[in-house]
């Protein structure tokens, strides 16, 4: 069994409850805007110098987390690497876009972060099972990738 197929599986072993997937499918993308979010906020002209550019408004240490998530996911399956650069770019967009609306793109997102677990932990209440991530913290990552490999199930495309 490939490894993603395993971790998949295991993750959704204590994700079975109808209710706490549902709060799964909010609160697992929430978490993951939110916390890009907070990394967007740390000034990043350390960063800008070291590049050189600031890649139009992109280059932050949110953009860095969201790479070198998307090389773990490249070495589980390289269809849900794609899928989620896809995600990964969305989430970048509306953080680029919530820094320029918001006057505190930080407490924005650190108020999202906390609803949103404050949300997963009501599920994972329900489900009577402990999040996933408490036995390794790998799941953190695997979260997204078990709501994205329903999506690929139904459109049809092997991970």
């Amino acid at each position: 069994m490939r490894k993603i197929d395993s971790l998949l599986i295991e993750y959704g072993e204590s994700h079975q409850n109808g209710v706490n997937k549902l709060i799964h499918w909010v609160c697992v993308p929430l978490i993951m805007f939110s916390l890009i979010g907070m990394l967007w906020s740390i000034p990043s002209q350390p960063l800008i110098q070291l590049v050189g550019t600031d890649l139009n408004g992109y280059l932050s240490f949110g953009t860095i987390v969201l790479c070198i998530a998307a090389f773990y996911y490249l070495r589980l399956s390289f269809q849900l690497f794609l899928g989620m650069v896809v995600i990964a770019t969305l989430i970048a967009v509306g953080n680029r876009w919530l820094s320029e609306v918001t006057e505190n793109l930080f407490l924005s997102s650190l108020l999202i972060f906390a609803l949103a677990w404050v949300g997963q932990f009501i599920g994972h209440k329900i489900e009577g099972k402990k999040p996933s991530f408490l036995k390794d913290v790998q799941f953190l990552l695997i979260g997204p990738a078990w709501l994205l490999h329903f999506v690929f199930n139904k459109l049809g495309i092997r991970y």
